[in-house]
């Protein structure tokens, strides 16, 4: 997909000394270089994404920079979804649990915000969305926030006694319960199991699935810094998970586990699996990421004794009249749930993609 400078608006700005440009492949190594510095950016400002969503979801992207005196001093990563279902909009970032503005001065944020309002009211999208962990437009009448989702996150040391004596009793009791069990953590480089994992978990929740290729492109662009971990019982895949690594923190993102997990309490395995080799490797905070408010996700991260911090998602309408609910706690899409789970497990793997790369 193209991120030519088609808008008037992406083509130069120039606001005390500021430059705004648009990202193409010569400045991804300075983007991610101030990415890595900057302390609001997160794993998924990074330039990779690009990729990702244009190759792997058909998505066009415009990813915002700022420079002063030669430096960038802020991104925005930008992504339009165009669907006849679920609306059209503009979002940093789609796909994503965080995303927004991250800029290191107030001139560099305000520009680059002027510039996705600017965008999205060319475009003509729906809305305009930022992924943010905090609110970054309090007070502004134009901004709506909704609180849907929340975050956890949670330090670990180097001494995994530690970490799991910090997991509350009865959550300690079902890790050791898999432990018991005899299961094993493997690394992966292909994805093979772990789409066998994960797809089998979705297809039980009524979820349509992602792409093989787009796990394939997560794995190509982020190399190390997404792993696959393979959890197996007797030589058997029974679960898996891909993380991302961003500093010294680990995100566990996309997991499930197959019909036999339950019974072995393979998912809580899976993640002290996952806790204990990263705090060894020297990971400092696991982020379990995002959940929905009232749904068992959130209360299976609560159990781990994480806290959950509400995330600051902003959404600015343009020509929608009011903020979407593309979520699965909307009744609506309820009946569209169960019917999906009755699916056949190889249709619903066929057909998944083409309905979830319009989802975001």
């Amino acid at each position: 997909m193209s991120t030519a400078l088609a808008p008037e608006t992406a083509r130069a700005a120039t606001t005390a000394a500021l430059r705004l440009r648009l990202l193409d492949a010569q400045d991804q190594r300075r983007w991610d270089a101030f990415v890595a510095q900057c302390p609001e950016a997160t794993f998924f400002h990074r330039a990779g994404w690009q990729r990702v969503l244009e190759q792997g979801m058909g998505h066009r992207t415009w990813f915002y920079y700022v420079e002063q005196d030669g430096a960038i001093v802020g991104v925005l990563p930008l992504c339009r979804v165009r669907s006849r279902l679920f609306g059209d909009w503009l979002g940093a970032l789609p796909f994503c649990v965080y995303g927004g503005v991250a800029a290191a001065t107030p001139a560099a944020r305000a520009l680059l915000d002027q510039a996705a309002q600017a965008l999205a009211a060319e475009l003509g999208v729906g809305h305009l969305e930022y992924r943010s962990v905090q609110a970054s437009h309090p007070g502004d009448p134009s901004w709506h926030v909704k609180p849907l989702y929340a975050t956890f996150r949670k330090a670990i040391v180097a001494d995994n006694e530690a970490n799991m004596n910090a997991i509350p009793r009865k959550q300690r009791a079902m890790v050791r319960k898999g432990i018991k069990f005899g299961l094993k953590g493997e690394i992966d480089q292909d994805i093979g199991r772990f789409y066998h994992a994960y797809a089998s978990s979705v297809h039980r929740l009524g979820t349509p699935v992602f792409s093989r290729r787009y796990f394939a492109l997560l794995k190509q662009e982020f190399g190390d810094d997404c792993e696959l971990r393979v959890i197996t019982h007797e030589g058997k895949t029974v679960a898996a998970v891909m993380s991302f690594f961003f500093r010294d923190q680990v995100l566990p993102y996309y997991g499930g586990g197959t019909d036999d997990a339950r019974a072995l309490a393979a998912n809580d395995f899976m993640y002290w699996d996952l806790m204990q080799d990263c705090a060894t490797r020297g990971c400092r905070l696991f982020d379990f990421g995002r959940s929905k408010l009232g749904t068992g996700a959130f209360d299976f991260k609560k159990n781990w004794g994480f806290e959950p911090e509400l995330l600051g998602y902003e959404y600015q309408l343009h020509a929608a009249p009011a903020v979407p609910e593309n979520n699965p706690l909307n009744p609506k899409y309820r009946l569209f749930i169960r019917l999906w789970q009755r699916l056949p497990l190889p249709v619903a793997n066929l057909v998944g993609p083409l309905i979830v790369k319009n989802l975001g």
